[in-house]
């Protein structure tokens, strides 16, 4: 299987006395409160066979040698501890007797930095684990004047356990900030929600008939959410109902109901919430995997090479699977790790648990029971394990054990089923503005497919697809790719042979420089009227082959927000039980084997595929890209491959001044600009103060600004009607637990109405289609 994806100053010292820390001043010299696995029997057969394919089928045949182990020892320790708060210096010292050994290690399948690493973060975790415990059971002095750097690449490992102690109160009080920050935004956005409802049912008592606008007003007006928790689209938000509970993201889980009235309250509750929250953390922290501490000095092993060549140990293989096929056997339940337990998200509409019925968002699994097996008690258990055992083959049982709201426990009976990802598939739509011919639209978040027959194909979706959009004859086609990671390679070139009549599609070249063109072969379209690739700096891989390709070829205007990801690698992946002939299971290595180059002879390695008109970037103020990313393997360019363009009618540097000139006027995407702006000025001040007054004035300072700049994208009025094209694979979904519609259609249709840049997509085509 060939696979392109990708998935300050010091601070200061402050006034207040410091506790001691427990005893022990090394980590060598701390007991664990359970010991780590012993060297797992297969990693002699795991490194050895790592170690080949590295050193003779990537694409750099870069040999393993001290070099090599000095570089994966700096990865290595950022694995362990990347945000600088477990280890001391002293504990770096005493592993960087391995720094130049790694090599040698792998070769003797005896890894010894991984497990005596392995040995001492789990001794710091339960020193660590006790002073959490200490510094959140008493209040919190949030008025002494002093900073925190929150960026660790500007801070140094501590010395001391008195430092360490130091580092963990200020982390600590800055999360407590954060959480009372929280409950008092949901109070003050209810206040203001009963002002409006009270200021509405006034004037209809007076008489004065409420407008529409206020009671939308009434409603919806709220607090602004951070626009840096959608990295696309940076927007104030409304509200949700006071009576609903907002299970976003964990610090944000609180319903009204239960934030405390006083603030001392509140700090006390955000402290024995974080308490908690850290207990289950740890607690998870010591009980890794027995091929945990080697998959972590392998893949800094790896990633020296290239960030892309990933050793998978068998569970996160399953995962890639189930991510290229979009399916998977289980209950269809989405699982996050909450305080000590496993919460239920989201229901997977149409899924085993959705018919069943006993499930519901909030539930806490505490116990799984397979079929024909006993009981486990999952509390504390990491999520990877108990999604281990909540899969399995269709028509088989599982049992769970949850705690419900209020405490009372349930045992819960599903039948495993095969769960569709519905998202996961691409969406069509007829895109109609009055006084304009309809336009299509094609959302593809993948290049998905698998090895069986029944597998669903990105390039045989995308082709039913448009079909039916030139049976309801459309002016152009807008095929929006933003934040598609990549997937199958010769899915990405079928694709591209549904627009262009014939002709290189790709060029690959691998370590020995033998070059490889890959065509399509089949001449004519499918598609041959206007159309424009919408792009984003998440669109990677395979993405960027088919947009480059269509822009080599003069096919399609490329919109987009900026360069694309910049990953011109193909990876394959390794199935190591196979190649190593092991009865174990070893996992799989996606190994970076090839680099891709367009027909011009341009790699997108590195630099990406540059859109032909440029759209305000709603994640500006994100550091992403390849470039970004250590390690990264060179730009190149090879010779070009011939072939003939397309007979365009439309000059892209003047659909370029048009759009530009729309993107002015346009408040929406101008004031998402400047929000951009704002949160990449505060992503670069990353020194924050921890003085309660300084800290609320830094936050409101903020919140401010990105209200006046942020557009609210939720209530904007829709710039066009869109009617989706049913997908006949689709699974019919009933309805669930007492009556529950799946809601997903409706939500997917609104989002792509009132989408400003598919609006101005949708502008450019017309421009084109003239």
């Amino acid at each position: 299987m060939v696979a392109c994806s990708g998935t300050a100053p010091t601070t200061t010292e402050s006034s207040r006395p410091v506790r001691e820390l427990p005893t022990p001043t090394t980590a060598a010299s701390v007991v664990t409160s359970k010991p780590v696995p012993p060297p797992d029997p297969r990693e002699a057969a795991l490194s050895a066979t790592v170690l080949e394919l590295l050193q003779q089928d990537h694409l750099l045949h870069k040999r393993i040698d001290d070099d090599v182990s000095r570089a994966a020892f700096a990865t290595y320790l950022d694995r362990l501890d990347s945000l600088k708060l477990f280890l001391l210096k002293s504990d770096r010292n005493v592993l960087a007797k391995h720094a130049d050994k790694i090599d040698d290690e792998l070769r003797a399948g005896s890894l010894d930095l991984a497990h005596e690493g392995a040995k001492i973060f789990a001794a710091r975790v339960d020193v660590v684990d006790k002073v959490v415990a200490a510094i959140l059971a008493a209040p919190m002095n949030h008025s002494d004047e002093e900073w925190i750097e929150t960026d660790p690449k500007k801070i140094e490992p501590v010395a001391t356990e008195d430092e360490l102690r130091e580092r963990w109160r200020q982390r600590l009080e800055l999360e407590v900030l954060e959480r009372v920050g929280q409950m008092e935004t949901k109070l003050e956005a209810e206040a203001k929600r009963k002002a409006e409802k009270a200021k509405v049912s006034a004037k209809d008592k007076s008489g004065d008939k409420a407008t529409a606008k206020d009671k939308l007003s009434a409603k919806h007006t709220g607090a602004m959410g951070s626009a840096a928790e959608n990295p696309r689209v940076a927007s104030s938000t409304g509200d949700k109902d006071a009576d609903k509970d907002d299970r976003d993201d964990e610090s944000s889980a609180l319903p009204l109901a239960e934030i405390p009235p006083t603030p001392e309250a509140r700090e006390a509750k955000a402290r024995a919430d974080l308490a908690k929250t850290y207990a289950g953390r740890f607690a998870r922290l010591r009980k890794p995997e027995p091929l945990d501490a080697a998959a972590d000095l392998i893949n800094s092993v790896t990633s020296t090479l290239d960030p892309h060549t990933t050793y998978l140990p068998p569970a996160d293989k399953a995962n890639f699977d189930i991510a290229l096929s979009g399916s998977l056997e289980g209950i269809g339940a989405s699982l996050r790790e909450r305080d000590h337990y496993i919460e239920i998200v989201e229901l997977v509409p149409g899924g085993a648990a959705w018919r069943q019925g006993g499930l519901s968002p909030g539930d806490l699994i505490v116990g799984v029971q397979a079929e024909g097996k006993e009981p486990v008690d999952v509390i504390d258990m990491r999520i990877d394990d108990v999604v281990k055992m909540i899969r399995g083959p269709k028509g088989t049982v599982v049992r769970l054990r949850v705690q419900k709201p209020g405490a009372h426990e349930d045992t819960i009976a599903i039948t495993r089923d095969v769960i569709v990802v519905e998202e996961a598939y691409a969406r069509g739509a007829v895109l109609t503005r009055k006084g304009q011919k309809p336009f299509g639209y094609i959302h593809l978040p993948s290049f998905y497919g698998g090895s069986n027959s029944n597998a669903r194909m990105a390039s045989a979706d995308i082709r039913r697809l448009l079909k039916e959009l030139k049976a309801q004859k459309v002016a152009g086609v807008v095929l929006d790719i933003r934040s598609n990671g990549g997937g199958l390679l010769g899915d990405a070139v079928k694709l591209t042979g549904e627009f262009i009549d014939h002709g290189p599609v790709v060029q690959v070249r691998d370590s020995s420089g033998k070059r490889e063109i890959l065509s399509d072969e089949a001449k004519g379209t499918e598609f041959d009227g206007p159309m424009v690739v919408l792009v984003d700096r998440f669109s990677a891989s395979a993405s960027e082959i088919l947009a480059g390709a269509l822009q080599d070829y003069h096919r399609a205007i490329i919109v987009g927000t900026g360069p694309t990801h910049g990953k011109g690698t193909v990876q394959t992946l390794a199935d190591l039980d196979r190649i190593s002939g092991s009865k174990e299971e070893l996992g799989s290595l996606k190994l970076t084997i090839e680099q891709f180059f367009l027909p011009s002879g341009s790699s997108t390695q590195l630099h990406g595929v540059t859109p032909d008109v440029l759209l305000p970037d709603p994640a500006g103020y994100i550091d992403a890209g390849e470039t970004k990313l250590e390690h990264a393997i060179a730009w190149s360019k090879i010779d070009a491959a011939p072939h003939d363009d397309w007979a365009a009618t439309w000059r892209p540097a003047v659909l370029a001044e048009r759009s530009a000139a729309r993107v002015a006027k346009n408040p929406i995407l101008s004031k998402i600009a400047t929000a951009t702006q704002i949160l990449k000025t505060r992503r670069d001040d990353t020194r924050v103060p921890l003085a309660e007054p300084a800290w609320e004035t830094r936050r409101k300072e903020l919140r401010d600004a990105l209200e006046a700049a942020s557009p609210d994208l939720k209530h904007a009025p829709p710039a066009f009607t869109v009617k989706t094209i049913e997908d006949p694979a689709a699974a019919v979904i009933a309805p669930g637990p007492g009556g529950k519609q799946d809601d997903r259609p409706a939500r997917w249709r609104d989002a792509l109405a009132t989408d400003p840049w598919v609006a101005e997509t949708v502008s450019i085509l017309a421009d084109m289609a003239k």
